[in-house]
């Protein structure tokens, strides 16, 4: 390939997501054209996004961007110790703590009759199934991508052996996320190595929960082919034992991490899942 080849083909890729982006736009507002055509009187749906270990809201920057671009309210959280929450992850010793941020939203950010579409990446899913069980009546669905879903925690050696990832066991931080993110972009990589903080890996397998109240709620899992993190035996393992409908399991081709590795597939799922709902 001639050097000359060489410095247009990139140049064409970024023209072909610029016009992507302007094409999803102008779909976005014919639908909500249509909606107010019909009548229709209901905002559209508020996500919740919710990272998973050593993440944050940062995570979602692609996601967010996208779903926005299709008129959707987006919320992503810092979980407490991430993101730009200043606790020292070392004083974080039970997991209600570490997911107190997302009980806090819950209780004082949504009005009385609003619902969420609530979205779990990888340890995320622990954090939306304990929201799950307090706040059924305020979630429309919970999404996990490539995350843990087990009903009711870590109550057995099984769902610990199905349930965490491989990546939970400390050590460096940049080495971790160049695993994970084995099919992502290395403009990702190296911000996930800038951004990514220590982890409180001991509070995780703490997480149980009681009751039945994420029965009521709507489960969507979305699966990573090529996980190296979450393997997708483990992922099978959870959906066998705590099975969403078969029309709400879905499969990426993608790494651990379709939020940097695949964003247009990924926001494309769950867009589908918004209007299955609207």
């Amino acid at each position: 390939m001639s050097r000359g080849v060489a410095l247009i083909l990139p140049l064409l890729a970024f023209l072909v997501f610029l016009l992507s982006l302007v094409g999803a736009t102008d779909d976005s507002e014919k639908r909500v054209m249509s909606v107010e055509r019909m009548g229709k009187t209901y905002p559209k749906p508020h996500f919740v996004l919710v990272h998973g270990y050593t993440g944050g809201a940062w995570s979602w920057y692609k996601i967010r961007c996208l779903l926005e671009t299709y008129g959707y309210k987006v919320t992503c959280l810092d979980l407490k110790g991430a993101g730009i929450d200043n606790t020292d992850s070392t004083t974080i010793h039970t997991f209600d703590a570490y997911n107190q941020p997302l009980i806090n939203f819950f209780v004082n950010n949504l009005s009385d009759n609003e619902k969420v579409i609530l979205v779990g990446h990888s340890a995320g899913g622990l954090s939306v199934t304990d929201a799950s069980h307090k706040f059924s009546k305020k979630i429309q669905v919970v999404i996990y991508v490539a995350a843990t879903m087990l009903k009711h925690g870590f109550v057995t050696e099984l769902d610990k052996r199905d349930g965490i990832p491989n990546s939970t066991t400390g050590g460096n931080k940049s080495d971790g996320n160049m695993s994970r993110l084995h099919m992502s972009p290395q403009e990702d990589v190296v911000l996930a190595s800038m951004l990514s903080r220590p982890v409180p890996f001991e509070v995780f397998p703490q997480a149980r929960f009681r009751g039945d109240g994420a029965e009521h709620v709507r489960r969507v899992y979305i699966k990573t082919k090529y996980d190296q993190i979450l393997k997708p035996e483990q992922q099978d393992a959870m959906i066998k034992k705590w099975p969403p409908a078969p029309s709400d399991v879905y499969v990426l081709d993608t790494d651990h991490n379709p939020l940097f590795s695949d964003p247009f597939a990924l926001s494309g799922l769950l867009v589908k899942v918004a209007t299955s709902i609207e």
